[in-house]
């Protein structure tokens, strides 16, 4: 409900959502929500930033359905063979696109965000099984190496990508591969992190991402290179899912930015004829706006008390008139 008041209709989710909740919201069981378009569980290999076990803790059980440990956005799969299965394992259950952790993260906890994750053969069986059902993958990736890896091997998108250079950006240009920063959740982990329930020595390794992502945005923009707008935010944060929009201010022009909100995600997803537009034949998501121009101040949609209507499929789901 969250979200769609925040005037957001269609959202990705990259790791945890599933089947039913798209299902629910779909048939409107959850009548106040966003469409979802849902990987499942994101792919890690053991210790990787997918697997949440602690240094001290059990091997993985056999059985399939708890093969992410405790964790409930990833799955653990090690080797060509494991991958492939989870992948066809996660189109069965109606993913709408596949993502894969291919360096350390954050909040993993036996990972160094520097980390490269998953050999290269392992990147292109991925990409080569969501390629034969028809689905791009998502790679969770942040040091340039990594994101090199992960763009030779195919990858539709890299998620984060902070710690990029002028290489790594070239190589995703000419992949044409698609950026999608997630710069406030940094922000926001290095405020409110701890209160979260994130262990302290997590919440360390944010470090200065919030600065290097920007930093790494305005480059990206400078090349040319498709960016979708991104929050990964912990659930308790979620009420920041707009404040990004003053971040990517610092690196890209209003109209770039409105851009990453609308038809950037939507030429990630090939629904360009569909949503992120208005256009004949395309779905009726519309937001009516007061507070002034949003094409020359998109901060105006930062507060949600600014969106009179919210539109969704051509019905008013939120009248604040």
């Amino acid at each position: 409900q969250g979200m769609i008041r925040r005037g957001f209709t269609t959202v990705r989710d990259c790791g945890g959502a599933d089947a039913g909740l798209a299902a629910a919201i779909e048939e409107g069981t959850i009548e106040l929500a966003p469409r979802v378009l849902f990987c499942g569980k994101a792919l890690s290999p053991t210790g990787g930033h997918g697997d949440f076990r602690g240094a001290g803790e059990p091997f993985l059980p056999l059985c399939r359905c708890c093969q992410g440990g405790n964790s409930t956005i990833g799955r653990v799969a090690d080797g060509v063979d494991a991958v492939r299965e989870a992948v066809r394992d996660e189109v069965r259950k109606g993913a709408a696109h596949i993502k894969v952790m291919a360096s350390g993260g954050v909040s993993s906890p036996t990972d160094r965000i520097t980390n490269l994750q998953y050999s290269e053969e392992e990147l292109r069986a991925i990409v080569d099984e969501a390629a034969m059902a028809g689905l791009g993958v998502a790679a969770h990736a942040y040091t340039s190496e990594a994101i090199r890896r992960a763009v030779k091997a195919g990858v539709r998108s890299i998620e984060h990508g902070n710690l990029a250079d002028e290489e790594a950006i070239a190589d995703m240009l000419a992949a044409h591969a698609f950026l999608v920063p997630t710069i406030i959740t940094y922000e926001r982990l290095r405020e409110e992190g701890e209160q979260a329930g994130m262990p302290r020595e997590l919440v360390h390794k944010v470090g200065d991402l919030v600065e290097r992502g920007v930093d790494v945005l305005r480059m990206a923009e400078e090349k040319g290179l498709p960016i979708a707008y991104g929050s990964d935010l912990l659930g308790a944060m979620h009420p920041y899912q707009a404040a990004g929009i003053a971040l990517h201010l610092q690196a890209q022009s209003p109209s770039a930015v409105l851009a990453a909100l609308t038809i950037g995600p939507a030429r990630l997803f090939d629904l360009e004829d569909e949503i992120g537009v208005i256009k004949r034949g395309a779905i009726a998501d519309l937001l009516v706006v007061a507070g002034g121009d949003v094409t020359s101040d998109p901060t105006i949609l930062m507060n949600e008390e600014n969106l009179v209507y919210v539109v969704k499929s051509g019905r008013i789901v939120v009248d604040r008139s």
